[in-house]
């Protein structure tokens, strides 16, 4: 059963001095489980908990989590997540694509819904002590990658807006 999986973090990239997911902290994270449908929620201590979850998972899916998500925390652990199965739908899309696509331009092409906030607000909530409203726009953010991926497993397309704002298919394999 898929796990689906987000990071945010308490710090940005221009804070650690450049483009260095490594150098991050984690704020939060969220996962959506298939096996149990449920969100489960974890902070920075609750890391172990969190690998054990994704390894017992038969596919992990996210949105860049090869870029940021895992590279954010395997700093917290020596588990190389990036030879769990995985699905990292903007790698793919990338891949097909010749381009990166963020996640609330396939959102909002494909589902009409795109994300709720961004991550440079999820670092300004973490600053102010709202983690309630980092982990409500994280779940968030899970549930739309969940069902971005649900429609491109049942449909073999996804869509995206291109910088003229025409809505584009892509088609998906995952």
């Amino acid at each position: 059963m898929p796990v689906f999986f987000d990071v945010e973090t308490q710090n940005s990239f221009q804070e650690v001095g450049g483009h260095y997911p490594e150098r991050l902290r984690i704020s939060v994270v969220v996962t959506y489980n298939t096996a149990d449908q449920t969100f489960h929620r974890y902070t920075e201590a609750d890391v172990p908990a969190l690998v054990r979850e994704l390894q017992a998972a038969d596919l992990v899916v996210g949105f860049n989590l090869y870029g940021f998500d895992y590279p954010v925390v395997m700093r917290y652990t020596d588990v190389d997540l990036t030879k769990l199965p995985t699905v990292d739908m903007m790698a793919e899309l990338q891949r097909q694509l010749g381009f990166r696509v963020g996640l609330d331009a396939v959102a909002s092409a494909t589902l009409g819904a795109g994300k709720s906030a961004d991550g440079l607000q999820a670092v300004r909530w973490w600053k102010e002590g709202r983690l309630e409203e980092i982990f409500t726009y994280c779940e968030k953010d899970v549930d739309v990658t969940r069902r971005v991926y649900e429609f491109g497993r049942q449909n073999r397309y996804v869509q995206y807006y291109d910088r003229q704002y025409r809505r584009q298919r892509v088609p998906v394999a995952w």
